[in-house]
């Protein structure tokens, strides 16, 4: 019986290693998992305030479009204007 007792020993010492080992394994992963939550919170942040920026830009693009197209009409009325003058 000694032998039998010795072989379960045996297997409950590897068992227990290979439980440590998953232990440590899930820990580093855990780890690496915060970290990229942290980047993630991070890039979603950036987008987020990338996202206003972008809007606001096109919304001053299109007031400026906006004022560039109706001096190019008054330009373009006072060019007619003065060729039916002249």
């Amino acid at each position: 019986m000694s032998g039998t007792g010795a072989a379960l020993r045996g297997h409950h010492t590897a068992l227990r290693e290979g439980l440590s080992e998953l232990r440590a394994r899930r820990d580093e992963l855990s780890g690496r998992i915060r970290t990229e939550e942290a980047e993630r919170s991070r890039l979603q942040a950036r987008i987020a305030m990338l996202s206003r920026r972008l809007s606001e830009t096109s919304e001053n693009l299109a007031g400026l479009r906006s004022a560039r197209a109706h001096i190019d009409r008054t330009i373009a009325e006072i060019d007619t204007a003065s060729g039916k003058v002249l």
